[in-house]
C-alpha cells in the first residue's frame, strides 16, 4: 500500500484521526513520507529554502553565537551542540567551515529522523560514531576512575536518528524544526473546543469536528491565553513542542536552546484564519494539507504564547526574543558583508573563489534579513541552569 492507502486504512480501523497523526504520517513515515523520501530544504530539486541553504553566511553567524555561549559557560570541553532536524547537514558544515573558537572542544551531533537525509549528510561532513562524539575516550589512571574525555580533540561530528540520552553543557539548535512538529487543530465552539480530525469520504480525506478531549482542551486554553477566541476561530495546539522541550531539558545541564522559526502571537493567528497552516512543494505553495500526503511539506506557524508557556513548564527561562533580522545584526552580519565586499574589491580582477564568495555575502544578507521572508523569523533563546 502507498502512504495514502495506509492512512485511509488506519482511519477505517480507528475512525477519524487527529490532524497531528495525519501530519506525522504524511511527513515522517518510512519510506514515503515527505521527509522520509528525501524532500525538504535545498535549491535545485528541493522544495523550499531555509536560512542555511541561502549560503554560508548564516552558518558563520551561528558559529559566532556558539562561541558566545561557550565563553559564557566558561569554555567547557567537551562543548556539545545538538542540532535537531539537521536535514542534509548544511548548517553544521558551514559552522565548522567558519572555524569557531570553540572548535577544539566541539562535539556536534546532528539529529535527523530521515535515513535518506542522514545518508546525504556524509556528502559534506565526516561523521564519527556517536559514542566518540558523546562518550568517554580514555580511562583514568586507576581502574576505579571514571572514564574521561580527551580535551582539545574537537570538532567531532556524529549523526543520530533521535535526541541523545545524555546530559551535557552546550546548545540545542532548532532551526525551522518546530513548525514541522505534528500539530493538533482546534476550533472554538460556543461551549468549548472542538478538535479538527481527518476522516474519509469515499477515498477522499476530509475534516470532521469532534469534542476536544479534556487534555487537548486544556492545552488549547494555554494557546489562547488571554485572547477571547470567537466561535469558529481555529488555533494550532502544538503539544509536540511541549514534549520536545521536555526532552531538551533532560539533555541540557547548562546552556541554551536556540529556536528559529515562523511564529506569531495567538491574536495574529486568529486574525489570519487558517493561513498559519501551509504546504510547500518544488519551491512553491502546495495544495490543501489533506491532499497528496507525502508529496508536500506541511508547516504550521508556532504559537508564541504557547511556546513561552511550554518553555517555562519545561524549566527554561526565555532570555532573548527577537527577529532574525535583529539577531543576525547583533551577531555582526553587516560587518561580515563589509568584509566580503572588501575581499571582492581586492580580488575581483583575479576572480578567484574567495573573492566571489566575498561578493555573495551581500546577496545572502539581503535574503536573510528580508522582513517579508526569512528575516521575519522569530529567534528565541532559552536558558537552563542546574546547580
Amino acid at each position: 500500500m502507498n502512504l495514502s492507502e495506509r492512512i485511509a486504512s488506519r482511519i477505517r480501523r480507528e475512525g477519524p484521526i487527529s490532524f497531528a497523526d495525519f501530519q506525522e504520517m504524511a511527513l515522517y513515515e518510512e519510506p514515503d513520507g515527505f521527509f522520509a523520501s528525501g524532500g525538504g530544504a535545498g535549491r535545485a530539486g528541493r522544495d523550499f529554502v531555509t536560512s542555511p541553504e541561502v549560503g554560508s553566511l548564516f552558518g558563520m553567524l551561528v558559529a559566532r553565537y556558539l562561541d558566545k555561549v561557550w565563553q559564557k559557560l566558561g569554555a567547557p570541553d567537551p562543548f556539545v551542540v545538538v542540532e535537531a532536524g539537521a536535514g542534509r547537514g548544511r548548517l553544521a558544515a558551514d559552522v565548522l567551515r567558519a572555524s569557531p573558537a570553540c572548535a577544539p572542544a566541539l562535539r556536534y551531533v546532528l539529529v535527523e529522523r530521515s535515513a535518506r537525509l542522514r545518508d546525504e549528510q556524509r556528502e559534506r561532513l565526516t561523521l564519527e560514531p556517536a559514542d566518540e562524539a558523546l562518550g568517554p575516550f580514555v580511562h583514568g589512571a586507576d581502574a576505579d576512575d571514571a572514564p574521561q574525555s580527551v580535551p582539545g580533540t574537537g570538532p567531532i561530528v556524529s549523526s543520530l536518528d533521535t535526541v541523545p540520552a545524555i546530559s551535557f553543557d552546550g546548545v540545542v539548535i532548532a532551526n525551522e524544526l518546530l513548525d514541522n512538529l505534528p500539530v493538533h487543530i482546534v476550533e472554538r465552539a460556543a461551549d468549548g473546543w472542538c478538535e479538527v480530525r481527518v476522516a474519509l469520504d469515499d477515498a477522499t480525506f476530509v475534516e470532521t469536528l469532534v469534542p476536544a478531549p479534556p487534555e487537548l482542551s486544556k492545552e488549547a486554553d494555554h494557546v489562547a491565553g488571554n485572547v477571547d477566541a470567537p466561535a469558529g476561530a481555529r488555533v494550532p495546539v502544538t503539544q509536540a513542542i511541549r514534549g520536545w522541550l521536555e526532552r531538551a531539558a533532560t539533555m541540557l545541564r547548562r546552556g541554551e536552546v536556540l529556536i528559529v522559526d515562523y511564529a506569531d502571537e495567538t491574536d495574529g493567528l486568529i486574525q489570519r484564519g487558517s493561513e498559519w497552516l501551509r504546504t510547500y512543494a518544488a519551491h512553491d505553495r502546495g495544495t490543501a494539507p489533506l491532499v497528496a500526503p507525502g508529496m508536500q511539506d506541511i508547516t504550521c506557524d508556532v504559537p508564541l504564547g504557547y511556546l513561552r508557556s511550554a518553555a517555562a513548564r519545561a524549566g527554561f527561562a526565555v532570555t532573548s526574543e527577537t527577529t532574525q533580522v535583529d539577531w543576525l545584526r547583533d551577531l555582526g552580519i553587516d560587518e561580515l558583508v563589509a568584509e566580503g565586499t572588501a575581499i571582492w574589491n581586492e580580488g575581483a580582477a583575479k576572480g578567484d573563489l574567495e573573492a566571489i564568495a566575498g561578493r555573495s555575502r551581500a546577496v545572502e544578507a539581503a535574503a536573510l534579513t528580508d522582513r517579508s521572508g526569512l528575516g521575519a523569523h522569530k529567534v528565541l533563546t532559552l536558558e537552563r541552569r542546574i546547580a
